[in-house]
């Protein structure tokens, strides 16, 4: 009876392995980095549990050197070379300054990437196609590159303006390229400036071309099964087609950042650098000025103090910085 127990035990250790071996490779096809270590370490714990001590302490070395392994970025065909720019982002969620509400959509989107296949029992998909709508500055590029960045994934932004510049007439073939890739080589591939093509089918002064290049788009996006992010940002939601917003997963809004925004964003990029003053008698002085414009004005306060040989940035100083932005756009 007892060796009959030591073979049923011994059984159910070998199948617990095999289950955890499935669930490794699992995670690396679905680029689950954070599961792929926590199943590699119960792996190196079996075997420490065993004796095998110096073979557990390799896959440990393993995980961590994995843990700082860089992303790998795609090399692109000479054609699209100019049209795609590659980056391996390291932003993450804690650096987007908005609203709750913003965080947590961002966050459910992170979510149900990272547990896709609890969904896809069930028959659903995660979001992962995301029209970003908001005026410029309010951090559109940002949130793509905290979406890669926080699942460790390539950013490839694909610059519209320059496909429809460059390339009109060849424009559809060219999209077609793009989504080539996008269901080729995983990763988060946003589509800047999208009004570029996104504009509305029915505006009097579209032609001919533009009109197919839209319909190509959406029949591409419609067609995607990938497992890529597509992310298409604009500056001015109301010039799209109508057609592309049941294309897309999710919208975000972007707004410029309201009193408490402003205070949140100068006491975060002040840092060591804040003065003896509050943030709140400096907001009269900021609003209307998007995230970007007030980070600039707070990083070229901290320069100009750094340069004049100072410890703290000054409310003058800072107040002259945010009227600076305000004059680049002629408003003061």
């Amino acid at each position: 009876m007892i060796g009959l127990r030591k073979k049923v035990l011994f059984c159910k250790k070998k199948m617990a392995t095999a289950e955890q071996l499935k669930t490794l490779l699992k995670s690396h096809f679905d680029n689950n980095s954070e599961r792929f270590n926590t199943i590699a370490l119960q792996i190196a714990a079996n075997e420490a549990r065993v004796g095998h001590s110096m073979l557990a302490n390799e896959i440990k070395d393993l995980v961590d050197k994995n843990k700082y392994t860089p992303i790998r970025i795609l090399e692109f065909s000479p054609d699209l070379n100019d049209l795609v720019i590659a980056s391996s982002p390291k932003t993450h969620i804690h650096e987007l300054i908005g609203p709750k509400v913003f965080h947590q959509r961002i966050d459910r989107i992170l979510r149900e990437y990272k547990q896709k296949e609890k969904i896809r029992k069930y028959g659903l998909h995660n979001r992962r196609k995301i029209l970003l709508a908001g005026s410029s500055g309010t951090g559109k590029t940002m949130t793509a590159s905290v979406i890669a960045g926080e699942l460790s994934l390539p950013l490839y932004t694909v610059l519209m303006d320059k496909l429809i510049t460059k390339f009109m007439g060849e424009t559809s073939a060219k999209l077609r390229q793009i989504f080539d890739l996008i269901g080729k080589h995983r990763g988060v591939y946003l589509f800047d400036e999208f009004d570029a093509i996104g504009a509305e089918r029915a505006k009097d002064n579209d032609v001919g071309e533009m009109r197919r290049v839209l319909n190509a788009f959406l029949q591409f996006i419609e067609n995607d099964d990938s497992e890529s992010f597509i992310i298409a940002a604009t500056n001015n939601i109301n010039l799209l087609d109508q057609a592309l917003f049941r294309r897309f997963d999710d919208v975000i809004h972007y707004n410029k950042p309201d009193d408490q925004l402003i205070e949140m964003l100068i006491k975060n990029r002040l840092g060591m650098f804040h003065g003896k003053y509050t943030t709140t008698s400096i907001v009269g002085h900021a609003k209307g000025l998007s995230h970007a414009d007030i980070t600039r004005a707070c990083d070229d306060a901290i320069k100009e103090t750094i340069l004049s040989d100072k410890k703290t940035v000054t409310k003058d100083l800072l107040i002259q910085m945010l009227e600076d932005r305000f004059l680049a756009y002629g408003e003061r």
